[in-house]
């Protein structure tokens, strides 16, 4: 990107892409911190149902924090998706 502000709702409808190429999702919304001006995460749905047959019900989404997106244009490209998921899932069972 240029570097000139864009609306966060053309995020939505983009295709999220692992570093590695593989399909992820389609975004779907985006969560924002409103104090902060600043996106948060993005709610990912349509999902490669290979990558969250394991962790995802059928019809759901996932929430994948921003700072894992490494790249915004006509795609959105984000770390290895799959592996950072189980991690923080992990974390947060940890937590509770």
């Amino acid at each position: 990107m240029d570097g000139t502000p864009q609306e966060i709702t053309t995020l939505v409808g983009r295709e999220v892409y692992s570093n590695n190429g593989v399909f992820v999702g389609e975004i779907e919304d985006v969560q924002l911190d409103l104090d902060a001006e600043s996106v948060t995460s993005l709610a990912v749905g349509e999902l490669n149902n290979e990558l969250f047959a394991d962790t995802v019900s059928p019809g759901q989404g996932v929430l994948i924090p921003y700072r894992w997106v490494r790249a915004v244009g006509d795609i959105v490209l984000v770390n290895n998706t799959v592996e950072r998921l189980r991690e923080a899932d992990d974390a947060e069972e940890a937590v509770a």
